[in-house]
């Protein structure tokens, strides 16, 4: 089953998108396009810093628009992506899962076609492909680990302190300190363990898995961003020029 990256969201966004690079980059169209992958820590900004990084740049940024893309293309119902992303099995069915080929995307008579390890490769392919097409900015996923060995990507974590986390959710989501509390322990855990089993058993906050790992209350949110367009400008030279 191949995925041609097409949707009616997906062709917005990369119209918005390519028109961005258009107007940033004048007549250099031909430069090579490059990848921006981010995981992040509940409550640290990582989200902010790549919709940020998308305006900067000219770029698309995808977040939960790669689930509707991935249910647009291979025809499977989005209620189920959703689901796969959101929760793991229980032990008994990820053992079975764990048989099924690990990286090849099932047809739909195939059994299996709508388990969670098929619908996460889909996922995945979809992410190989737009790292393949265009230049953009990935959050979440385990994108780094799907892009691990592409030499256009920059795979980026970002935390914070759980003080400044928890003021963050309270303010974003008007919610108690305890409440925020709570919100943080479960989504880096569920984080920590999709990333794990999905990557293989590789560790979700292990700064070898990404080219930076960045603090966000250190130096404040917009300063990331700029941090990163000028780590851009390092590993990618031809662009040196061109992004400010």
């Amino acid at each position: 089953m191949k995925l041609q990256v097409r949707s009616k969201e997906s062709d917005n966004m990369l119209s918005a998108g390519h028109r961005g690079r258009s107007e940033i980059r004048g007549g250099l169209q031909s430069m090579r396009n490059y990848v921006i992958t981010i995981a992040r820590g509940f409550g640290s900004g990582g989200k902010y810093i790549g919709t940020r990084l998308s305006e900067e740049l000219g770029i698309p940024c995808y977040d939960r628009q790669l689930v509707t893309m991935a249910s647009d293309e291979s025809g499977i119902d989005e209620s189920l992506f959703v689901e796969s992303d959101e929760r793991l099995r229980g032990r008994y069915i990820a053992n079975f899962l764990r048989k099924m080929p690990g990286s090849t995307v099932l047809e739909p008579h195939e059994k299996g076609f709508i388990s969670d390890v098929n619908l996460f490769n889909i996922m995945a392919e979809l992410i190989r492909s737009l790292a393949k097409t265009e230049s953009c900015i990935i959050i979440g996923k385990c994108a780094d680990d799907i892009l691990k060995d592409y030499e256009n990507v920059i795979s980026l974590y970002i935390e914070a302190p759980r003080a400044d986390c928890v003021k963050s959710i309270m303010n974003r989501m008007h919610v108690s300190e305890r409440r925020a509390h709570q919100l943080i322990h479960s989504t880096d855990t569920y984080r920590a363990k999709y990333y794990n089993y999905y990557s293989g058993g590789k560790n979700w906050t292990n700064p070898v898995n990404y080219d930076m790992t960045l603090n966000s209350a250190r130096i404040g949110r917009e300063q990331c961003v700029e941090v990163i367009k000028d780590y851009i400008k390092v590993r990618f030279p031809e662009y040196g020029n061109v992004i400010k």
